[in-house]
């Protein structure tokens, strides 16, 4: 019997945030799919949501697919913020061999977000869709929120519209609704959590309170001891510095304000746990999880965006809810102050820099940058039928390229064109070879060769690190191994050359020249 696939994005969720990766958050149901499955220990993501939706579904890299930056159109000098619709997804090849699709939750892969395009998710293979086109918004009134291809009105008729929940509940009553089909099935269930603003319910947040007591500092010890416990990370991995521009939590003086930017965040992973529970509740419910291949991953490492981002009115200009407030008319309070507690709908806030270090732990940078903090994902693949060794934990370095062609070999079909390939058989046990991974975003760029990493941050200078002894990335050996450096940075270029990188100095100072700060070219 062919399989169906559940595929489960998270959003700006860190590396070590997961119960079952080290983390303090509650996740019995995420958990219970990685030790009744195969957890990745390096997998990477492509640094922020766009490309690496685009690329997930795509098996290309995002410059490949028209999303070099995000959905901003930018041409003719830029990237066309658009996924090209010549470009096949996965659920096209898939809703063309039998496969019943849909969509729940985030797409943001379409420059324009308000009139059907051949970029929208129903132009690009599932047949259902209901979600959000744009990026983030407000979880109680969600932007751009869509039913197919019509404005849908659920957040305001329902005042206890939640939006995970929604996801969660449209995926089950999708899937219900299906039960007596013979079709296999690909659900792709995108969810926006724990992105920013951090919206929560008050019973999630009880249910975390008191878990962030200790402070940052002591729990990103302990996360990297659960971490080297558990064998996803070596027993060599060490603990980077705390992100130098935050306080030790003892000097913390508002500290009680603090913990509540990290308890909302964390219950924002729970409704996200409580949501696929739902899912895989169905499922079992049918006797179809054995056979439904289930693949969780986050679109990119921990955001330590601090909001308002830019000045204020251009910051207001990009969420709708900013600016008319609350559904029964209350302005809403947005930035990063202690007179602003998080959670409901009338605040928009993020946690921060100090609170997104620990959930990327051990490493350092985070969403944007390509150094392991901001690529590093979870990876879970659950699928009983498929052979998989329960509890296993797979060390192969791979990427969101090598979904597609892994996704189509557990389908039995042919791969189309890709840049990565089927990790199949190293999930059921087998050696693979490790391939030279790449990345670039927004100047940040790497390749990994082996044990071998090269990095840097723009406008940076070319660091380089052995994975293998220090995955944390602490000690650069760019000095010592300039031959390693040389050859890395000059096959970096060639495959940029060939995929479509642009110069992002010629990017940045396009905008620079028509009097942009050069932050508006990241946007």
């Amino acid at each position: 019997m062919k399989p169906s696939i559940l595929l489960i994005v998270a959003d700006d969720m860190g590396f070590s945030d997961l119960g079952c990766y080290g983390g303090e958050i509650p996740t019995p149901n995420l958990d219970s799919l990685a030790h009744g499955g195969v957890r990745l220990s390096q997998f990477y993501n492509t640094a922020r949501c766009s490309p690496s939706r685009a690329s997930l579904l795509t098996g290309l890299h995002p410059h490949q697919t028209g999303i070099g930056v995000l959905t901003r159109p930018d041409l003719p000098a830029g990237y066309p913020g658009n996924l090209n619709p010549d470009v096949p997804t996965v659920a096209e090849t898939l809703s063309a061999a039998g496969w019943d699709s849909a969509l729940f939750g985030k797409w943001h892969l379409a420059a324009d977000p308000h009139t059907p395009n051949a970029s929208w998710p129903t132009r690009k293979g599932f047949g259902d869709f209901f979600g959000t086109l744009a990026g983030c918004s407000s979880y109680y009134s969600p932007q751009t929120l869509t039913r197919g291809e019509s404005p849908a009105s659920d957040a305001l008729d329902d005042e206890e519209f939640y939006y995970t929940d929604a996801i969660g509940a449209e995926a089950t009553k999708w899937l219900a609704a299906r039960e007596d089909s013979t079709d296999p099935f690909f659900l792709y269930a995108a969810f926006t959590a724990p992105h920013w603003p951090l919206h929560a319910r008050p019973e999630d947040i009880a249910a975390v309170r008191g878990l962030f007591d200790d402070g940052w500092d002591a729990l990103r010890e302990r996360r990297l001891d659960a971490l080297r416990g558990s064998g996803i990370l070596p027993v060599v991995t060490t603990l980077t510095e705390r992100d130098p521009t935050q306080p030790a939590w003892a000097n913390v003086d508002d500290a009680e304000w603090q913990l509540t930017r990290m308890e909302a965040y964390a219950a924002q992973v729970v409704a996200l746990d409580r949501a696929v529970g739902e899912i895989l509740g169905e499922l079992t419910r049918q006797d179809a999880l054995d056979n439904t291949i289930v693949l969780f991953l986050s679109d990119n490492g921990a955001s330590a965006e601090e909001l308002p981002i830019g000045d204020d009115a251009t910051f207001v200009k990009k969420d709708r809810v900013l600016r008319e407030g609350t559904r029964d008319g209350r302005p809403v309070s947005f930035g990063n102050t202690p007179e602003i507690v998080p959670g409901p709908e009338d605040t928009y806030s993020s946690y921060g820099v100090a609170w997104a270090n620990l959930s990327n732990t051990p490493f350092r940078r985070y969403k944007r940058w390509v150094h392991e903090g901001g690529i590093s994902t979870p990876l879970i693949m659950h699928w009983p039928a498929g052979g998989l060794e329960p509890g296993a934990i797979v060390d192969l370095p791979a990427q969101l390229v090598d979904i597609v062609p892994t996704i189509l070999d557990a389908a039995g079909l042919p791969a189309h064109e890709t840049e990565g390939r089927s990790l199949l058989p190293a999930l059921t046990g087998a050696e693979l070879d490790a391939v030279p991974l790449y990345w670039e975003h927004i100047g940040n760029s790497a390749i990994r060769v082996g044990k071998w990493k090269l990095v840097r941050a723009y406008p940076g200078v070319w660091e380089l690190y052995d994975l293998h002894a220090d995955r944390a990335e602490t000690h650069d050996l760019a000095g010592s191994h300039p031959e390693v450096c040389e050859r890395l940075a000059q096959q970096w270029q060639n495959w940029a050359d060939r995929v479509g990188v642009l110069p992002w100095g010629a990017m940045v100072d396009r905008y620079v020249a028509a009097g942009l700060p050069p932050a508006a070219a990241e946007e």
